[in-house]
C-alpha cells in the first residue's frame, strides 16, 4: 500500500513502531576503500568502439560515475552531513513553484516557457552554506550565488553550475533542489537532471494529474528504485473532483513500479497566491520534511535507504559494464582478426605467385631468351677472352648486359607482385571493416588517406626498394658460396650479377601457375638453370642457396605488408589490451562483500540511530484534514501547460 498524505487530509499504509528491527547502514570505514577502488576502475573504463549495446553501457557508466562521485563517495565520508532531497519530475509539473512554495520565498523561476528551469538551484539552510558550497557535494558542478548567476556553460552548451540560495527559514539538515526536467527538450537538461537525481539523499518527483502516466519519468522512476532511492511523490494540480481517482490510479502504479512505500502527497489545483501554492496545500509536505531535519534518527532512516540501496545497486549495474569491457574486448579481437585475415589471404597468395612459376613470363621470359640466345649464358662457361672481349663490344654500343637486364625484369616483376598484393591486402581490410558498424564508425573518423583503397603513393618506391635490398642479399649469396674450387669458375664467367640471376630464377622456377606452351618453356628454362648451378656448387648447395633466397624474400615482404596492417590498426581506438570485465566485477564484488559485513539484518549502529517503522518504509507525518478550497485555477507565472 502506498502511504498517501494528501490535501484532502487523507493518509494511509504506513504507521511507526518503536520495536521492529530494521538493517542499519553500512559502516562508512569498511566500505570507502573498496567504492573508491570501484570508482577508478568505473573511470577508466572505455567504451570507444560501436559494440552491440554500447549507447546504453556509455549513458550506464556516466550515471554510475556521477553517482560514485556525487552520493556515494561523499556520502561515505560524512554520513551525518545534511540531506539534499531533489525535486525532479516531468516538464510542466510546477517543480520549481513547489519549491518556492515550502521555503516560503521566491527562489526559483517558473514561467511558461520550455524548458524553465535550465540553471539548477540549491535551497539551503545558513548553517548547513559551508557543506553546500564545498566539494562534498556534486563536485563537478561550479558554484555560484544570489538572486540570479551567470550560467556555466560546459561542453556541448550544457549547463554545468549550481546556484546556491540561503533562505533563513529552510530547516537545517535537510536542503531542495530544483532540477531540470527529467523529459526536457534539451537534451543536456536532461542529462543534468539523472545526474542531480543520482546525488540525491531523498527525490520528491513531482508529476500532474494530467502528466503522471507520461512515459519518460517513469523510467527514471525506474532507475531509482532500481538505485534504492528513497522517494516521495508529489501528485500536482489535481482537479477537486478527481482527487481520489487520479490519486488511486497513481499508486496502482507506483506499487507496479516498485514503489508500494513512497509517501504520496496530492496538491489540489488552486489558484496561486503571490505565485505560491496555497499554504495549507504544502502543509503535509513541509511537516513531513520538516520531520525529517529536526531528528537525527529520521535523517538516518533516509540515508540508509538511499546509501543501502545504491550500494546494493552496484551488484547489477557493475556487472552490466563489465560485460560492456568484454564486449570492446571482442569488437576489438574482430576487427583485428578481418585486418589480419585480409593481409594474410594476401601474403599467401603472393608466396605462392612467387613460387609457382608466373614470373617466368613476359618481360622476365624475353630477358632470360635473350640471357641464352646470344650464347653469353654457354660462352661466359668457356675461357675468360669471349666473356671480356663481349662486354667490351657491349660497353662500346652502349648496351647493358643480358644479365643485367634480366635482373631488372625480375625486380620489376617482383616489385609489381607486391603492390598487386599489398592493393588486394588494403581494399579487402577497408570492406570487411566498412561491413561491420565498429569498423565503419572507425574509418569514418580516420584520416581522408586511411579511408583510400589505393595504396599510398610512395608503397610503390618502398616495393622496389625491397626487391633491390633482396637482390643484393642474393649476390652476397653467391660472392660467399663463390668461393670454392669448383664454383669458382662459373662465377668468373658469368659474374656475380650473372650467376645471381639464375639463381633467381630457381627460386622463382616452379611452373604451376603457367599452362600450355609456358609452362614447358618454364620448365625448360627451371631446368636449365638448375643444372647451370648444380654443375658449379652441386645440387645440395643450390637447394639451400635458393631456400635461403625465398625465405629471405619472403620475410621482406612479410615485413612490408605488416607495415600497411599496422597502419590500419593504429586507426583503433588506443585503450587498455586485456580483459577490463573481469577487475570490474572484482571490485563490484568486495563492494558487496564489504556491505554486507558492515550490514547485518536486524542490527543498529551506534553510527547510524534510525526510526524503526513496521514496513521500514520513511518516516510519515499524518496531516491534519485540509479541506481544498477556491476553483480550479492556474496562475500565468506557473507552468501551466501539461
Amino acid at each position: 500500500m502506498v502511504a498517501a498524505v494528501g490535501a484532502a487530509g487523507q493518509s494511509g499504509g504506513v504507521s511507526t513502531s518503536a520495536t521492529a528491527p530494521v538493517t542499519a547502514a553500512p559502516a562508512a570505514s569498511a566500505l570507502l576503500d573498496p567504492v573508491e577502488h570501484l570508482r577508478d576502475l568505473v573511470a577508466l573504463l572505455d567504451l570507444p568502439l560501436e559494440a552491440a549495446g554500447v549507447e546504453r553501457a556509455r549513458t550506464e557508466r556516466t550515471q554510475l560515475l556521477a553517482q560514485l562521485d556525487d552520493y556515494l563517495l561523499p556520502r561515505l565520508r560524512r554520513l551525518d552531513a545534511p540531506l539534499l532531497a531533489v525535486v525532479g519530475g516531468s516538464t510542466g509539473a510546477g517543480k520549481s513553484t513547489l519549491v518556492n512554495s515550502l521555503v516560503g520565498e521566491q527562489v526559483t523561476t517558473a514561467g511558461v516557457l520550455r524548458p524553465t528551469t535550465r540553471y539548477p538551484v540549491l535551497v539551503h539552510a545558513p548553517a548547513d552554506a559551508a557543506h553546500f558550497a564545498s566539494d562534498a557535494v556534486l563536485p563537478g558542478l561550479a558554484r555560484s550565488t544570489g538572486a540570479s548567476a551567470p550560467e556555466v556553460v560546459g561542453a556541448e552548451g550544457a549547463v554545468r553550475g549550481l546556484r546556491l540560495v540561503q533562505v533563513e527559514g529552510q530547516p537545517a539538515g535537510l536542503a531542495l533542489l530544483d532540477a531540470p526536467d527529467v523529459d526536457s527538450v534539451v537534451e543536456s537538461n536532461r542529462e543534468l537532471a539523472v545526474q542531480l537525481l543520482g546525488a540525491a539523499d531523498l527525490w520528491l518527483f513531482t508529476t500532474t494529474a494530467a502528466r503522471y502516466a507520461d512515459a519518460v519519468p517513469w523510467q527514471v522512476l525506474g532507475a531509482a528504485t532500481e538505485r534504492g532511492t528513497a522517494v516521495a511523490v508529489v501528485l500536482d494540480r489535481v482537479p477537486r473532483e478527481a482527487v481520489q481517482d487520479v490519486r488511486t490510479d497513481l499508486a496502482r502504479m507506483l506499487v507496479e513500479a516498485g514503489l508500494t512505500s513512497a509517501p504520496l502527497f496530492t496538491v489540489v489545483e488552486s489558484p496561486l497566491q503571490g505565485g505560491m501554492l496555497p499554504v495549507e496545500q504544502t502543509a503535509a509536505l513541509r511537516r513531513w520534511l520538516s520531520s525529517i531535519s529536526a531528528d537525527a534518527r529520521s535523517r538516518d532512516v533516509v540515508v540508509k535507504r538511499t546509501l543501502t540501496g545504491a550500494l546494493a545497486s552496484l551488484a547489477t549495474r557493475v556487472p552490466r559494464l563489465a560485460d560492456a569491457a568484454d564486449a570492446q574486448d571482442a569488437e576489438e579481437r574482430s576487427l583485428l582478426a578481418e585486418l589480419h585475415g585480409a593481409y594474410a589471404d594476401a601474403t599467401d597468395g603472393l608466396q605462392e605467385q612467387l613460387s609457382d612459376g608466373t614470373l617466368l613470363r613476359g618481360e622476365v621470359l624475353a630477358r632470360w631468351q635473350e640471357f641464352v640466345g646470344t650464347g653469353e649464358l654457354f660462352a661466359s662457361l668457356q675461357a675468360g677472352v669471349g666473356r671480356v672481349r663481349d662486354r667490351l663490344v657491349a660497353a662500346v654500343r652502349r648496351k647493358r648486359a643480358p644479365a643485367d637486364q634480366l635482373g631488372e625484369a625480375l625486380a620489376t616483376g617482383v616489385a609489381a607482385l607486391v603492390v598487386d598484393a599489398a592493393g588486394r591486402a588494403r581494399q579487402s581490410a577497408l570492406l570487411r571493416w566498412r561491413a561491420r558498424p565498429s569498423g565503419a564508425a572507425v574509418l569514418a573518423g580516420a584520416p581522408e588517406d586511411a579511408r583510400d583503397p589505393r595504396l599510398p603513393d610512395s608503397f610503390g618506391a618502398d616495393a622496389e626498394r625491397l626487391v633491390r635490398d633482396w637482390q643484393q642479399h642474393v649476390l652476397d649469396l653467391v660472392r660467399a658460396e663463390g668461393e670454392g674450387k669448383r664454383s669458382r669458375a662459373l662465377v668468373y664467367s658469368l659474374g656475380v650479377t650473372g650467376v645471381g640471376a639464375v639463381l633467381m630464377l630457381v627460386v622463382f622456377a616452379a611452373s604451376a601457375g603457367l599452362t600450355g606452351a609456358e609452362a614447358g618453356i618454364a620448365a625448360v628454362t627451371a631446368a636449365l638453370a638448375q643444372r647451370v648451378l648444380e654443375a658449379a656448387f652441386g645440387d645440395q648447395a643450390v637447394r639451400q642457396l635458393a631456400a635461403a633466397a625465398r625465405a629471405d624474400l619472403i620475410d621482406r615482404v612479410a615485413a612490408l605488408l605488416q607495415r600497411e596492417h599496422d597502419a590500419q590498426a593504429d586507426l583503433l581506438p588506443r585503450r587498455d589490451a586485456g580483459d577490463a570485465g573481469s577487475p570490474l566485477r572484482q571490485a563490484a564484488a568486495a563492494v558487496s562483500s564489504a556491505s554486507a559485513a558492515a550490514s547485518p539484518r536486524g542490527t543498529t549502529t551506534a553510527t547510524l540511530p534510525v526510526v524503526p517503522v513496521v514496513t521500514g518504509t520513511l518516516p510519515v507525518v499524518p496531516a491534519g484534514r485540509v479541506e481544498p478550497h477556491g476553483d480550479p485555477h492556474v496562475d500565468a507565472h506557473e507552468e501551466h501547460r501539461a
